[in-house]
């Protein structure tokens, strides 16, 4: 370990004048050209700070209503291709199941992965895959489920007609953790970033819900008339009403009852939108505004076509592994989720510089940054075990409510992880995830599914977008992206190589849109002659630097409860690419005495190295 103490003589260093600080009001400023970490100063509660419980309390119950979205969504689309649009009742054990397992996620992230307050829920990067490979013609839904007066949802041959295709997806997931496992834990992460800059990451994101634009028009053309509405609330409160505060009662030690003004419209517009929604169409359910017959147009926008699950439901349900039966395994689709996950970890990297900027930490070192990935591949071989169809990944949404409630407490996300856990024992909530109207769900799905596009091309700002050559690399891969898919869809038959599993393969990656995308960009980002600075290499660098292991990186990233230093602290372990190791301790500077009005140092000021 190097360290730098800086003291000076005084006559009493416990006096008031004669301060013992780190150098950590130097964040923000400029060290050698480069940015460093901004001062933590402007949040309520900093990464190692513990609120009091009943503020815990409700933030976490806010995380969980951020998430709350997306965690909800992934069920819900994977529902039509495993056969399950007309069950609600496994619909909302799908959603508790993935409300357990993202709460096992998160608290496995926090105190053993990376340790920034990230929330862990369902990816859409597993989406494009697992939909591609269902619609292979192996696992195409028959006919008879399509239609809800012939299905018998307790029938055991409905049963095993879901139960088998996502006993599929769960092996297939559960073996593609097992390479992200390895990528994390053996540190080949950082060796692969030297390779994936903007113009890879930037159409592989894009794609992930670009192709999902067929499924969010369906739901949404169930009756367009209340999927507008819902766009609007969420795009009204999202963006319109944001700024506004609202008082809200609160009781306080000091004040008792009094009134705090919160931005309510800013932190839960889906919420928000959602339940307005579904209010409306309970008022045009109750006053027969909607069609009751079930061919008419609109009548799946009525609330009670699935009112029965709710009574159906069981109050407690605790999900398990192997709940559907003993998974399966096939190349094409382990193939396919391989594809998800690198898009998934590129993604989270992402996250982690921005929580960690967010919460006033140190940029996470490599070995966090692996620790994190590798976590995050024991979360989807979790996911898989449970069975929810999916994996798991970091929220983005709640990296950016950090930023609005100005609380980066990591004890905050710990009680997040508690609350799904408990969400996803409570039966009932599930079940009334599941009864929301059709076109409510596909009015959220087109914002949302936006966003990500956006979110993806928002990569492109570090690239010179003046320069042809970028331009034609991200065009043709997003272009490229959608077409192949789309034609080898209308074209299954034509990709014949005399062998099953080889066919099933190259049908699954050529049906995948971000993995088209992302590996064009790859190649030809890596391929056709650019600068660094051309490429926004030199500026995505800049942001994925590596941190220096100061005192304070090593109490946010270190692991727990004295690991690594009390408990194995074997010399060897230091060597893993995922430990700590007090051998990558970089320089820590303590000064003992006061500085001048200028800044500088008093003359009698005695540098100490160890």
């Amino acid at each position: 370990m190097n360290s730098a103490i800086t003291s000076c003589e005084h006559p009493n260093p416990l006096r008031g004048d004669g301060v013992l600080s780190s150098h950590e009001s130097d964040k923000g400023r400029k060290k050698d050209g480069q940015l460093k970490t901004p001062s933590s100063s402007h949040l309520a509660y900093g990464i190692l700070d513990i609120p009091p419980w009943y503020l815990c309390i409700f933030l976490g119950i806010q995380h969980f209503l951020t998430a709350l979205g997306g965690l909800v969504a992934v069920p819900l689309i994977l529902a039509k291709d495993l056969c399950l649009q007309h069950d609600p009742l496994t619909q909302s054990y799908l959603i508790s199941t993935i409300f357990f397992v993202s709460g096992i996620c998160t608290l496995l992230q926090v105190f053993l992965g990376i340790r920034l307050p990230i929330l862990q829920g369902g990816t859409f990067a597993f989406l494009a895959p697992s939909l591609a490979m269902l619609s292979l013609p192996t696992w195409k839904c028959p006919t008879w489920t399509l239609n809800a007066s012939l299905v018998n949802t307790s029938s055991p041959e409905f049963t095993e007609e879901w139960q088998r295709r996502i006993r599929e997806l769960q092996g297939a997931v559960m073996v593609a953790s097992c390479v992200q496992m390895l990528v994390g834990f053996s540190g080949l992460i950082g060796f692969l970033m030297r390779f994936i800059g903007p113009l890879t990451i930037a159409p592989t994101i894009s794609l992930v819900a670009l192709p999902l634009f067929d499924s969010a028009g369906d739901n949404a053309g169930i009756h367009w008339g209340i999927a507008v509405t819902t766009i609007f609330l969420i795009v009204l409160f999202s963006q319109y009403l944001k700024n506004i505060a609202v008082p809200v009662p609160v009781y306080g030690r000091e004040k008792k009852c009094h009134t705090s003004k919160l931005y309510l419209f800013q932190v839960f517009p889906v919420l928000l939108g959602l339940c307005i929604s579904w209010l409306l169409c309970f008022v045009l359910t109750v006053t027969d505004a909607l069609p009751s017959a079930p061919t008419a147009y609109g009548y799946l926008a009525r609330t009670d076509t699935r009112g029965n699950v709710l009574s159906q439901a069981p109050w407690f349900r605790f999900p398990y592994p192997g709940q559907w039966g003993l998974p399966t395994v096939s190349l094409a689709g382990v193939f396919g989720i391989i594809a998800g996950v690198i898009s998934s970890m590129v993604e989270s990297i992402g996250d982690y510089y921005a929580c960690a900027r967010l919460v006033g930490a140190p940029p996470p070192p490599k070995h966090a940054i692996n620790r994190g990935i590798g976590i995050e591949g024991l979360g989807c071989l979790l996911a898989g075990a449970w069975g929810t169809g999916n994996g798991t990944t970091s929220y983005s949404e709640n990296v950016g409510a950090l930023g609005i409630t100005r609380v980066g407490s990591r004890m905050v996300i710990v009680v997040a992880g508690c609350v799904l856990l408990l969400m996803g024992i409570f039966g009932k909530i599930g079940a009334a995830f599941a009864t929301i109207p059709t076109p409510v769900i596909g009015g959220m799905f087109l914002v949302m599914f936006g966003v990500i596009t956006a979110v993806g091309i928002s990569n492109l700002q570090h690239v010179d977008l003046n320069s042809s050559r970028n331009l034609f690399i991200f065009g043709f891969s997003i272009f490229c992206g959608l077409a192949i898919p789309n034609w080898v869809n209308k074209n299954p038959e034509r990709l014949h190589t005399g062998i099953l599993q080889l066919d099933q393969v190259i049908q699954v990656l050529l049906t995948t849109g971000m993995f088209v995308g992302g590996f064009l960009g790859f190649l030809l980002d890596n391929t056709i002659p650019g600068s660094l600075e051309e490429r926004g290499l030199l500026a995505w660098n800049q942001v994925q630097e590596e941190s220096e292991e100061t005192t304070k990186a090593l109490e946010v990233y270190g692991l727990p409860w004295g690991i690594g230093t009390r408990f194995c602290a074997s010399s060897c372990a230091r060597y893993l690419p995922f430990w700590p190791g007090e051998g990558e301790v970089g320089v820590s500077r303590l000064s003992l005495c006061p500085r001048n009005p200028s800044g500088e140092r008093p003359e009698s000021t005695v540098d100490t190295h160890m």
